[in-house]
């Protein structure tokens, strides 16, 4: 029996590019916000069957609102349609963004390690922006999203 083949995106959300860095947030992102922004772009790119054929392995895996990285699954043969729908985002609720891809994966375990490096990587960006803001809270929020990412299975 073959096993069902999976790919792995890493992705980037920039909220708003046109706001300032140092502004709070117009909109926390969770899984439900993001995934529910991409079912909408391939319906409208691809209409139903896009839909129905994509949505059967789909999954948005993870997501960190504090570095705004997001692991989105979908299927071997439909991880361009899903790509490609996710490039065509461009406002999750009523915030504009862009989404970019960092990463493509064909296991989770390549996935898992290229995600704790790019959000350790954005996690220390965050904190020279932020400065003294910085708080323990976040501190243990974050941790605790890099903790999510270790223990990631299919």
């Amino acid at each position: 029996m073959v096993g069902f083949k999976n790919r792995y995106m890493i992705m980037e959300v920039f909220l708003d590019p046109n706001r300032d860095l140092g502004v709070h947030d117009p909109i926390i992102i969770t899984q439900f916000n993001v995934a529910k922004a991409i079912k909408d772009s391939i319906l409208v790119n691809f209409g139903e069957c896009g839909l129905a054929s994509s949505i059967g392995s789909f999954q948005v895996k993870y997501v960190n609102p504090i570095t705004k990285l997001c692991i989105i699954r979908a299927s071997r043969e439909d991880h361009q349609k899903v790509w490609s729908a996710i490039t065509m985002v461009r406002s999750i609720g009523n915030c504009p963004v862009l989404i970019s891809l960092l990463d493509l994966s064909g296991s989770i375990r390549a996935c898992r390690n290229a995600a704790l490096k790019c959000d350790e990587a954005k996690f220390e960006q965050y904190k020279l922006v932020v400065g003294d803001r910085l708080t323990d809270d976040i501190n243990n929020q974050m941790q605790n999203f890099l903790e999510k990412i270790k223990i990631l299975e299919h």
